[in-house]
């Protein structure tokens, strides 16, 4: 059987195999991780950091390599900002931005794949110093706190779950087995993973605790953006089941083969459905609202939009390159960014 999935997407072996899953993904102190640095393929370039390479008309820019003298802005967020999808760095969201749809400034890809919220902070507040004036702040993010949120409270400590938090404490328990006090007695093993008995969230109790870890960092971004004299905005990115309840073709092809290889729908089936995206995104136009921060639910403006054949999703999460142009000229009108 012909797998669509490298028929349709064969660029998508440069994302889940190559850049992630070959050694080449690292982890870093306070991120935990990040992708590597100074990657070169037809498909992701990142600088000496990591970041990924933003393109202009006629420049290129990152937030680790040859910066503008000009303020910049940024556009932050998890993988969808990092371009996973994408089948050239032009293709990105910041690339779109600062090539076409809003080209007055320079748009900085401050992506971090897999990232949460505390992380996109985080990588912010590690590299702001290299930056120069920062004129707007954009965080296109909300889908990967939502879908950590289920996870036990037992790693979800003060600031919330985190990708490979599993194997991150399954590591700090071995070393600790492995280490004797001055007694000598081993000590005593720390409870790591998710277990039968660890209580589950259900969805609304997933997307409050989804809603309030978001907007408790935005509303820190807030005091960022305040002092930097940044515009901010929040845009909850958009999932493929949230915006229609029919695929195109082509996404309809690649999402049953996703969910015969992986297991997206049954990790995350039961925050996919339209009706949790809604309510998500009214807790957060709530907070947004009470913060004064411009918000945007781009699931709605991409809706009607989009056309019913439109192949916008390489996977339920991240666009072709078309989808994120046309996202990128949506945000550009609803957020008034040229």
């Amino acid at each position: 059987m012909t797998s669509q999935l490298a028929e349709l997407t064969p660029h998508m072996v440069h994302y889940n195999e190559r850049l992630y899953e070959d050694g080449t993904f690292r982890w870093l102190p306070y991120l935990m991780y990040f992708h590597p640095a100074d990657y070169r393929s037809e498909v992701v370039n990142t600088d000496a950091i990591g970041f990924r390479i933003t393109h202009g008309k006629d420049e290129q820019a990152s937030p680790g390599s040859r910066l503008p003298r000009e303020p910049v802005k940024l556009l932050v967020g998890s993988s969808s900002v990092f371009g996973v999808g994408a089948t050239n760095d032009a293709a990105t969201l910041p690339s779109r931005l600062w090539s076409h749809h809003a080209p007055r400034r320079p748009w900085l890809n401050f992506g971090g794949r897999s990232h949460n919220s505390t992380q996109e902070l985080l990588l912010f507040m590690l590299y702001r110093h290299l930056l120069p004036p920062v004129e707007e702040i954009v965080i296109y993010s909300g889908f990967n706190n939502l879908g950590l949120a289920k996870l036990p409270d037992l790693v979800q400590g003060d600031h919330g779950a985190f990708y490979l938090c599993n194997d991150y404490f399954a590591k700090v328990s071995e070393l600790r087995k492995s280490q004797r006090t001055a007694g000598g007695r081993f000590r005593r093993q720390q409870a790591t993973n998710t277990d039968a008995e660890a209580p589950v969230k259900n969805v609304d109790q997933q997307i409050a605790h989804a809603a309030d870890l978001t907007l408790r960092h935005l509303d820190t971004w807030r005091v960022f953006a305040s002092a930097l004299g940044a515009r901010l905005s929040f845009v909850l990115q958009p999932l493929a089941p949230w915006v229609r309840e029919r695929p195109a073709a082509e996404e309809e092809a690649l999402f049953r083969e996703l969910d015969e290889r992986f297991s997206f729908t049954a990790m995350h089936g039961d925050v996919t459905q339209p009706e949790v995206g809604r309510r998500y995104a009214t807790a957060l136009r709530d907070g947004c609202s009470r913060q004064q921060v411009n918000f945007l639910d781009m699931n709605t403006v991409l809706a009607a939009a989009a056309g019913p054949d439109d192949w916008i999703f390489v996977d339920r999460c991240h666009c072709t390159d078309a989808g994120y142009d046309l996202v990128a000229r949506l945000l550009t009108e609803h957020l008034a960014l040229s």
